[in-house]
């Protein structure tokens, strides 16, 4: 019997938030929440992007990813350097650079625990689903 789409979307729903609280424990050693984490792991992939664009990329407000772009920088995380005219860029300090890392290692083991009871060829079916939805999502 297959379950309704309703039941399917709670399932993804819920796997999510079983990888947000385990990442949350997982990281906390480091003294980052997932959000840190996240935004610490955009900044590194986007290292010329606005506090807009990654306000955008970690699903917040531009006035909410200031505020953490504020610790951050209180921490020793990220740093503040001029952009073109008036904008302010922020960028990974070697510290934040090197917490980002031992928080992707984490994070690869908190998901590794999930994804492992997949198969090789089911994870890369599942990536090709996942793919193709998102796709559909937003188009």
């Amino acid at each position: 019997m297959t379950r309704s789409l309703a039941e399917i979307g709670l399932s993804v729903k819920r796997l999510q938030m079983a990888h947000h609280r385990a990442a949350n424990v997982a990281l906390a050693p480091l003294g980052l929440s997932i959000v840190q984490w996240d935004a610490l792991r955009h900044l590194r992939q986007n290292p010329d992007a606005s506090l807009h664009d990654l306000a955008v990329l970690t699903f917040q407000t531009d006035q909410s990813f200031g505020t953490l772009a504020a610790r951050l920088i209180d921490r020793g995380l990220i740093e503040r350097v001029p952009g073109p005219g008036r904008a302010v860029k922020h960028r990974l300090t070697p510290h934040g650079l090197a917490v980002q890392e031992e928080g992707q290692a984490v994070l690869n083991d908190v998901l590794g625990r999930t994804f492992g009871a997949l198969a090789p060829d089911e994870l890369a079916a599942f990536d090709g689903l996942l793919t193709r939805l998102l796709a559909s999502a937003s188009g």
